[in-house]
């Protein structure tokens, strides 16, 4: 089941969808797996503070692109680049958003868990 999630970016609301398509499609559009990137961003952000965080270029970028993904499999009238889509905004913090994403994923991923592990019980009963 896809769980989504309103954030306010640069004055706008914007809708993210985490479901269980996402590794696939973020598999098939960046050729990287989702779950190191995000585990990455999460220890590269440190306590939510740029004083604090290790982020580098490239981990900006991979923080676009998981944004961007989750924006398009939440409306499909997201453009179909991150390019454009980032374009819309002024500048925004990524670490005010990057938190609530992670957040977003890690409900995503506990709901799964909870699904497979009431399968398994159903059927051993």
């Amino acid at each position: 089941m896809a769980v989504t999630k309103k954030i306010k970016i640069d004055g706008k609301t914007v809708t993210f969808r985490a479901s269980a398509a996402i590794p696939r499609l973020y598999r098939n559009k960046f050729h990287r797996d989702i779950y190191r990137d995000l585990s990455e961003l999460q220890k590269g952000i440190g306590k939510n503070e740029a004083d604090n965080s290790n982020l580098d270029t490239f981990s900006l970028e991979l923080f676009e692109n998981i944004s961007w993904l989750m924006a398009k499999h939440a409306n499909p009238n997201v453009p179909d680049d991150p390019e454009e889509w980032l374009d819309t905004f002024n500048t925004f913090s990524i670490y005010e958003v990057l938190p609530q994403i992670i957040a977003l994923w890690g409900i995503n991923t506990e709901q799964q868990v909870n699904s497979k592990k009431n399968h398994v019980k159903q059927k051993g009963k």
